[in-house]
């Protein structure tokens, strides 16, 4: 019978550059991906969840390492979800494909899951790969809102799986080596970190009647856990970051890399509480939330101050 090994978080994410490391003879480091118990073959069968454009490239990199074979292949977009198949035809292998992740989630020749849909999508994915037995490598941010993390953490214990989010600067070697420095004391006692982000993002335009869904789209699986609503942007595919029901704003695609890497150079806890102030400045558009905004958490009774 395999032994499960157990990873501590600091095991978890070590030092490797791709963002996993091997804590024991037993565990299997695959890029962002540590799976356990491999089998006799060594070999670790992935399957892929929405990859039309960052999980495409997460995919490609992830079948680079040694042991790693792209198993099934899960999108909503009909048309990506074919050309990822006759990708894999291509090269003489055939993969599993289908538009609703339940069936990839029903397969037993897949050990663990890649997630890069959009943020609405992240817990519910999560929680039901846990569910299946799967380990779990989900993009950032973890989840849509605080409560739906929470839910994926205790999924993650409750059926001892392995959930890593996609903070990938934390396996920065020169990150890495600030922090060593740091550690030293060299910076004196610390007062407060700021991290800050600028950049001007287009307008995502505006529309006075829903935008058509193309036929190849699959738009009550898009929805998903939200309601399904008529489609009021342009665009359906990567503004949706822009709108509450689906993303996070700017915080949630961009922030959230820069609040992670002050609380790791800091040393920081998880925040206790915060204030978030924001609004979405010069563009009269579709989008929700703000783009431009400005935050203070509490980590260990250090202020950390995210623009």
């Amino acid at each position: 019978m395999n032994k499960r090994i157990r990873l501590t978080r600091r095991e978890l994410l070590g030092t490797a550059a791709a963002a996993a490391v091997t804590a024991s003879p037993a565990a299997k480091a695959v890029g962002p991906l540590i799976i356990t118990d491999p089998k006799p073959d060594d070999e670790v069968r992935l399957g892929v969840i929405g990859f039309r454009s960052r999980g495409n490239g997460i995919k490609n990199w992830a079948e680079g390492v040694d042991g790693v074979r792209v198993t099934a292949l899960c999108d909503v977009d009909e048309q990506v979800l074919a050309k990822g198949v006759d990708e894999y035809e291509k090269k003489g292998r055939k993969v599993f494909a289908h538009k609703d992740m339940r069936r990839m989630f029903d397969r037993d020749d897949v050990d663990a899951v890649l997630i890069a849909t959009p943020n609405h999508w992240h817990a519910l994915a999560s929680i039901w790969a846990c569910q299946a037995g799967k380990d779990v490598y989900v993009e950032k941010p973890v989840a849509h809102n605080v409560f739906e993390g929470r839910k994926m953490v205790e999924a993650a214990r409750k059926y001892d799986r392995i959930v890593q989010a996609g903070l990938q600067n934390r396996s920065d070697s020169g990150q890495q080596a600030l922090k060593s420095w740091m550690k030293g004391g060299r910076l004196g006692k610390l007062q407060f970190a700021h991290a800050y982000w600028f950049n001007l993002r287009q307008s995502i335009g505006k529309v006075d009647r829903p935008t058509p869904i193309p036929a190849h789209i699959d738009y009550d699986l898009f929805c998903g856990p939200r309601d399904v609503m008529p489609l009021m942007r342009k665009n359906l595919h990567y503004d949706w970051h822009w709108q509450w029901p689906y993303g996070c704003g700017e915080f949630g695609n961009v922030a959230v890399h820069n609040l992670d890497e002050a609380r790791m150079m800091a040393g920081l806890g998880a925040p206790t509480r915060f204030m978030h102030v924001g609004e979405r400045y010069l563009w009269n558009d579709d989008g929700h939330t703000p783009n431009m905004s400005f935050s203070v958490f509490e980590c260990d009774g250090v202020p950390l101050i995210i623009e």
